[in-house]
């Protein structure tokens, strides 16, 4: 990563306020899109017959109580898993990072599977999530404590160790789980892994809204430090960033993000990797463009995901996880040979 962000590469004022709308409408079209297909195809007129209080019974509860809660809630989770991906992106000061790098869904995925093998899932809706989320906090809390007893301040690259060795060691602990369970609970937690949204309600999704909403707005006012730490810490030490201090809320506020969604929605890739690097490609590397675009562009692409995985065999449904993968390797294969074909310079 080199220099600080090009004036071109920053948009601000109108041209990034028309942009930023751009992505908002596209995400209104979407998650409009994903209401109205599904293995029962609705009219636009049905569907905003139901979403003002009219239509009958069962298109308003197509539209309210599944459809709806399931766009919003994907809005969420992809929205937060790519202002997660760029903001890890900054931290680590390495564009191809991604939300999961730092063991936070080894550890979700270990909580999960561990409710499935001893039986705890059983004991009601929120069980598999809150066991998810307290493994996901054991992850953050076991990379912290390596980190900090190696050096007191808190190096990237020993983070960014720390994680990788975290995470191997919960997948092997996974791996344990399954081969000691049942079949059921294997298909399960597979299923759990790959990322579903099929369970999507308001009240999960209200409650996720409290930590993606909070946290994606700490990080957004964190927009500026890390566009200094994207230089280098040396720099933003020197222009006055409190740089410890920074580090560590970027890393605890992104990896409850990431906890959260993980809990809710399972361990979906790819989209905290493809939509802020395609951003930075296509806009450039400044911050305070780059985190708002990353949540409007997330929530469009994961909504979108989501509607193909339960509409394209319908009725069966795919994995979201399935579909990220399938549409997101080929795009980044796409946007890695434009990088190196003469785009570097618009990443730092």
């Amino acid at each position: 990563m080199s220099g600080r962000p090009r004036r071109e590469d920053a948009p601000r004022g109108v041209t990034a306020g028309l942009r930023l709308l751009a992505l908002f409408l596209a995400l209104l079209a979407c998650v409009a899109l994903a209401t109205a297909v599904g293995a029962a195809p609705l009219s636009p007129g049905r569907v905003l017959a139901a979403l003002t209080g009219g239509g009958d019974a069962t298109t308003r509860g197509i539209v309210l109580d599944l459809r709806l809660p399931r766009a919003v809630q994907a809005s969420l989770v992809g929205g937060g898993l790519a202002v997660a991906g760029a903001s890890f992106q900054a931290l680590l000061r390495n564009p191809l990072a991604e939300p999961y790098v730092l063991g936070v869904s080894g550890g979700a995925a270990l909580g999960a599977v561990a409710a499935l093998s001893l039986g705890f899932a059983a004991a009601g809706p929120w069980s598999l999530p809150l066991a998810a989320f307290a493994g996901a906090l054991l992850a953050v809390g076991v990379v912290l404590v390596v980190a900090a007893r190696t050096r007191p301040a808190l190096d990237t690259r020993v983070l960014l160790l720390a994680g990788v060795v975290a995470g191997a060691f919960f997948n092997a602990l996974i791996m344990l789980f399954l081969s000691l369970g049942r079949t059921e609970t294997f298909r399960s937690a597979i299923f759990w892994m790959m990322g579903s949204l099929s369970g999507a309600g308001w009240s999960d999704t209200g409650l996720l809204a409290l930590y993606v909403l909070p946290a994606c707005a700490l990080l957004m006012a964190l927009a500026r430090p890390l566009n200094l730490l994207a230089v280098g810490e040396e720099t933003a030490l020197y222009l006055g960033t409190r740089v410890e201090w920074t580090k560590r809320a970027v890393y605890l506020s992104t990896s409850l993000l990431v906890a959260a969604t993980v809990a809710i929605a399972g361990a979906i890739g790819f989209v905290g990797l493809i939509v802020p690097h395609a951003i930075r490609l296509a806009w450039g590397s400044d911050h305070r463009f780059v985190l708002p675009a990353s949540l409007l562009a997330g929530g469009a692409f994961l909504v979108l995901a989501d509607t193909v995985a339960r509409s394209a065999l319908a009725p069966t449904e795919l994995p979201v996880g399935v579909v990220t993968a399938i549409v997101g390797v080929p795009l980044f294969v796409v946007l890695l040979v434009r990088d190196s074909g003469g785009g570097s310079e618009r990443i730092e």
